[in-house]
């Protein structure tokens, strides 16, 4: 794995974290560009725009190797597709958990 790999997959550990601190409601402990601490929504956000970011690169390592681009391998791409794709998975699998979260709270009882 490269060290950019490395890196982002260290950044999205952190923002996990962060957003599993935010959601028991521990303050969270990263810090934002603006200096203040990061709230659920800056870091689903940020998590969202990671996705995107992630399929928007697979999809140009694609079609940088579908039109015959040497600096391109088709090991690279399909890692990057796989890690687009793993992360949009991970995206609808928090989606999924977070509207099952919501039913079980609007069902409780008060």
């Amino acid at each position: 794995m490269s060290v950019n790999g490395v890196s982002s997959v260290d950044s999205l550990l952190t923002q996990m974290r962060a957003a599993v601190a935010v959601a028991q409601g521990q303050p969270s402990t990263s810090v934002t560009a603006a200096g203040g601490t990061a709230d659920f929504a800056n870091v689903l956000k940020s998590s969202l725009d990671g996705v995107n970011r992630s399929q928007r690169e697979a999809e140009a390592m694609q079609q940088a190797f579908v039109l015959g681009d040497d600096k391109v391998s088709l090991s690279d791409t399909m890692i990057a597709m796989q890690k687009a794709n793993l992360s949009f998975q991970t995206a609808i699998q928090v989606r999924n958990k977070m509207v099952a979260a919501y039913n079980d709270i609007m069902n409780m009882q008060v």
